[in-house]
């Protein structure tokens, strides 16, 4: 009892542990907020209007990244390291937003409907300012949060913003009982703005007034460049398989499949919010060499796989109550989430060492992982997809992460192999 009570102690002093406590309560909070957010939309829109909306999402999000143009991350990178940078890098940060995330919208408002007949030009719009603004900028105020180890804010900006939506999707619900994709868009895009505002006030009344600086822009343009390119293959690999189907026309089979990905989105979310607080470490510690991140992601590996077979197991014994929580519309989702089960023991792995190439300053090279996963997740697809709707979707899903996750860990063993030798002969 007495080892028992060191070790809890041990953990309360971490602040790593403090940190993803934070994250995990309020990540935790989310997850409740977010599957009633999950249940009354499904039940507002149904299964076909369901797919046509997370259709869109996902269309738009292959280029939403590009908004900040990685300016965020590489915030993150440099003033974890020097907190005096953080005027100018914020500054730049919401310039660049405002330049290049009006250039996307009125990009993918011309595009996407072009793509997806069924997909109108004010839907896109809505999700397009939603993604490529409110979005960009919440996650980006609450990187600030995050970098400052301050995990506390960055879980209750998570959670508000989930809390509106479930508010709205709960009111009309009671209100409309049946809604298009386009009226719930417009909807949360009035959420989404309400979270943004609320995120840049809290970031400009903790750390006060912004700087912008044209050569400081230039000389981090290729490294934000770099993290832009990754955050977009990121977003073809987890979610092209949503915009195919939406563009084969199969609106009810990806509502079908979506749900069942957003579950396991959902149950990840105790694992990513241990990365979440360990992120700026990995910063930190990469100014010692990717030996040392490398220590550090296997410390944490050993806390989120075990984590992840958890999940697995319980995603897929708990399979059987979405329909009844959503409605028989969504009857098939129960298989698509056993196939889907095992994705968050995958992202334990490719996190990690993603992770720690990034914290060494390897970003490139797990942009090129990313890259070829995004690449195959969307090669394997064009064939899967056309002949077995959500279930090719289904399998290239756990091809692609489990590939990522060899990827990750065969390139991260070959850069410290590669700088072990370059030390012994140096």
């Amino acid at each position: 009892m007495k080892r028992i009570a060191q070790e809890f102690r041990r953990i309360g002093s971490s602040s790593l542990a403090r940190n993803a406590g934070w994250a995990f309560l309020g990540k935790g909070l989310s997850i409740v907020f977010q599957g009633v957010y999950f249940v009354l939309l499904a039940r507002l829109l149904g299964a076909q209007q369901y797919g046509i909306f997370v259709g869109t999402v996902a269309m738009v999000s292959t280029l939403s990244p590009y908004s900040t143009f990685g300016s965020a991350p590489v915030f993150l990178r440099y003033v974890s390291r020097d907190p005096q940078n953080f005027a100018l890098y914020w500054g730049n940060v919401l310039v660049t937003t405002a330049v290049l995330g009006t250039l996307l919208v009125g990009l993918l408002t011309w595009g996407v409907p072009l793509l997806a007949h069924s997909y109108s030009w004010t839907l896109v719009l809505c999700v397009a300012i939603g993604e490529c603004f409110c979005l960009q900028l919440t996650y980006a105020a609450g990187l600030v949060f995050q970098t400052f180890e301050k995990m506390r804010v960055t879980a209750a900006l998570n959670l508000l913003v989930n809390c509106l939506r479930s508010l709205l999707a709960w009111t009309m619900l009671w209100r409309m009982h049946h809604a298009t994709a386009g009226q719930w868009a417009v909807a949360a895009l009035s959420a989404s703005s309400i979270a943004t505002v609320i995120a840049l006030i809290l970031v400009s009344r903790e750390h006060g007034k912004t700087a912008f600086s044209l050569s400081l822009l230039r000389r981090r343009i290729g490294e934000g460049f770099v993290f832009a390119v990754s955050g977009t293959t990121g977003s073809v690999y987890n979610d092209i398989d949503k915009a195919m189907l939406g563009h084969y026309g199969m609106n009810t089979a990806n509502g079908i499949y979506s749900m069942a990905y957003r579950t396991v989105d959902v149950a990840t979310m105790p694992v990513l919010s241990i990365h979440a607080a360990a992120f700026p470490r990995f910063f930190r510690k990469g100014q010692d060499g990717v030996g040392s991140t490398g220590a550090y992601a296997w410390k944490i590996l050993k806390r989120t796989m075990p984590m992840g077979l958890v999940l697995a197991a319980a995603l897929f014994l708990i399979a059987p109550v979405i329909p009844r929580l959503v409605g028989s519309s969504f009857n098939e989702s129960v298989s698509a989430l056993r196939w889907l089960c095992l994705l968050p023991l995958f992202r334990s792995f490719h996190l990690s060492a993603g992770d720690a190439l990034t914290g060494a300053g390897h970003q490139r090279f797990r942009l090129g992982s990313q890259g070829a996963a995004a690449l195959f997740n969307f090669g394997i697809n064009l064939f899967l997809i056309p002949r077995y709707g959500w279930h090719g979707a289904a399998w290239s899903s756990l091809a692609t992460d489990g590939m990522l996750a060899v990827c990750n860990w065969t390139i991260f063993m070959a850069v410290y192999r590669r700088d072990k030798i370059r030390r012994v002969l140096q």
